[in-house]
């Protein structure tokens, strides 16, 4: 009987507190997520019986550690209720405070927190507090995909089979977007890798790749010298001894130098023989890089042993879905050896003593006729045929091969541009044509293009003449 009495009692009080103090309860209305660039309309609904005291709307950042007050309404100071859509329900007032942001910014993403504050019943010094929290994604649409090869420019190698790896870099979205490679416009399959396809090279079938140049050799680019067609007279280790006795055999005797023929013609490419038959195996690796911004930056790596027959004018693309965008974003490059480069001579009509410039202008591209550069990003060399260059070097790396002050001497002159990538190589020659210089008698040129000093030579000595001569009268 006790227990029920205290029970009444307590139920009592509770009903006078409450009408004392009166009641609030405040819900923000959840967001979904939001793209950059729209309108957000944030929605604090709160509902209670006291008299308004203030409304505060905070953005939370580092945190939870620092509110900033994005909007405030005293009810002291203002009597703009603008903001607020009040109505009787049940002896109840129902208040709604909007903010509205026009433009959302990756920065605006985070938690909004709406702060409600009403007076107090039995005295208007003191002011009943109640809060709700809203987080709001915004998302961001990736900026820019593009995609590129690792190791790149890089060469070409008959003999040795290649990993190839395709990068597929795409910044500027929120979320991370989902990535996935296709070829001729089929979906690749790949295996999934934990470590960056250079830290995994050695994953592919559980081997290095092995060398065939003892066994494939290839008669249009190494020439066999006299010495080493000696040794090949010579009866070879056994093969347990050395599973390459030609290269033992090379190690223990220095071949004699023999001067060879260099040909002018171009260089017909062939593919290896030593290509798989079977489908290769893609693997794939991906990193996300956080940025300054908030966004994120995804690097795609797709992986395999090149194979240039096949290989060979096929076409890959990179492909990247995210909510923020409509329709997927795209990304595709042609795989092609370079074929035909076209070599451009600055002057056209170089006299003795002028800087001639030789450089690659662009590609006969059959695949993409409209496209002038070829993918992956060639290598170029220049040498000299029978001869070095003028700086006296045996080849020079780069695009444009540059000869100072060229001299009557290298009129006719051959000069070989090798342009080579992982799918193949090729060699393009031109010639070098050296009119006289109608400023420089003939005959007086020097190794470099410049005239010689006999005349200036004999000026001293006829002027050291004259001296002599006047001294003497």
């Amino acid at each position: 009987m006790g227990n029920m009495n205290f029970f009444w009692v307590s139920l009592l009080l509770l009903d006078l507190l409450d009408l004392v103090l009166g009641y609030l309860t405040v819900t923000i209305e959840p967001v979904p997520p939001v793209v950059v660039g729209d309108a957000v309309t944030l929605k604090c609904n709160f509902k209670t019986d006291g008299r308004m005291r203030e409304i505060v709307w905070y953005r939370v950042t580092d945190g939870g550690t620092i509110k900033q007050k994005i909007f405030t309404y005293d009810a002291m100071f203002s009597t703009n209720t603008s903001h607020m859509e009040n109505y009787r329900k049940r002896e109840d007032l129902l208040y709604q405070s909007t903010v509205r942001l026009p433009e959302v910014r990756i920065s605006d993403n985070g938690p909004y927190e709406c702060h409600v504050g009403i007076y107090d019943r039995a005295t208007r010094e003191k002011v009943v507090l109640a809060s709700d929290n809203v987080v709001l994604n915004v998302m961001s649409p990736p900026g820019s995909i593009s995609v590129i090869a690792a190791e790149s420019p890089a060469p070409f190698s008959r003999y040795q089979a290649q990993n190839f790896t395709l990068v597929c870099i795409i910044s500027g979205g929120k979320p991370a977007p989902m990535v996935y490679f296709k070829r001729d416009s089929e979906l690749i399959e790949v295996v999934p890798m934990v470590e960056p396809p250079l830290a995994a090279a050695g994953l592919l079938d559980g081997r290095l790749p092995r060398n065939f140049l003892h066994r494939d050799m290839d008669d249009t680019k190494m020439q066999r010298s006299l010495s080493l067609l000696d040794l090949e007279e010579r009866a070879p280790l056994p093969f347990t001894e050395d599973p390459y006795p030609f290269f033992a055999l090379e190690r223990e005797v220095a071949p004699i130098p023999v001067t060879e023929p260099v040909p002018e013609t171009v260089v017909s490419r062939e593919f290896p023989r030593w290509v798989h038959t079977t489908e290769p195996t893609y693997f794939f690796h991906q990193a996300h890089l956080p940025m300054s911004d908030g966004t994120v930056e995804v690097r795609a790596m797709l992986t395999w042993t090149l194979n240039p027959q096949v290989d060979n004018e096929a076409l890959f693309s990179c492909e990247v879905k995210h909510p923020a965008l409509s329709m997927p974003m795209q990304s595709e490059v042609t795989l092609e050896a370079p074929k035909g480069p076209k070599i451009i001579m600055t002057p056209t009509r170089a006299r003795v003593g002028d800087t001639v410039r030789i450089a690659v202008q662009g590609f006969q591209n059959q695949a993409s006729p409209t496209q002038n550069e070829v993918f992956p990003e060639p290598m170029y060399t220049w040498t000299r045929v029978g001869g070095r260059l003028l700086d006296g070097s045996a080849e020079h790396d780069g695009r444009e091969l540059v000869l100072e002050r060229v001299p009557a001497e290298l009129n006719g002159s051959m000069y070989r541009c090798t342009a080579q990538n992982p799918l193949g190589s090729t060699d393009t020659h031109t010639r070098l044509i050296v009119f006289e210089n109608p400023n420089i008698p003939r005959g007086t040129e020097d190794s470099t293009g410049s005239a010689y000093s006999h005349n200036g030579s004999r000026l001293v000595l006829a002027f050291l003449l004259l001296t002599v001569i006047l001294e003497l009268t």
